[in-house]
C-alpha cells in the first residue's frame, strides 16, 4: 500500500470561506466516493494555530504505485488540483506502508 498525502498552504490573503476554497474542499471532498483506486480517504481542516501549520490535508491511501498513477491522472483528482492551484500552494509525500 502507499500513503499519499497532500499538505495544503492558502495564499496569503485569502480566507477559508472564500468561495474558491469551498469549491475547491468540496470537490476533493467528493473524490473518496468518486474514484476506486482509492482505498483510504480523510482529509479536513487544520485546528493548530502554530505558525509552521499547513492549513488543510489529505491523507490517501492506494494499492501500489500504478494506483497512485491512475488516481494522480483520473479526471476528477486533477479537476480539484486546478481549483486549488488558483488560492493555494501544497506539498506531497508518498511512502510505502
Amino acid at each position: 500500500m502507499i500513503r499519499h498525502l497532500v499538505l495544503f498552504k492558502l495564499n496569503e490573503g485569502v480566507e477559508r470561506d472564500d468561495p474558491r476554497v469551498v469549491q475547491g474542499e468540496a470537490a476533493f471532498r467528493a473524490l473518496g466516493g468518486r474514484i476506486e483506486e482509492l482505498r483510504f480517504w480523510e482529509l479536513g481542516w487544520n485546528i493548530s494555530d502554530r505558525p509552521i501549520a499547513y492549513d488543510f490535508a489529505i491523507n490517501s491511501a492506494v494499492e501500489d504505485a500504478d494506483a497512485l498513477k491512475r488516481y494522480i491522472e483520473h479526471p476528477a483528482h486533477q479537476a480539484g488540483v486546478a481549483l486549488w492551484r488558483e488560492f493555494a500552494t501544497w506539498v506531497v509525500a508518498d511512502y510505502e506502508f
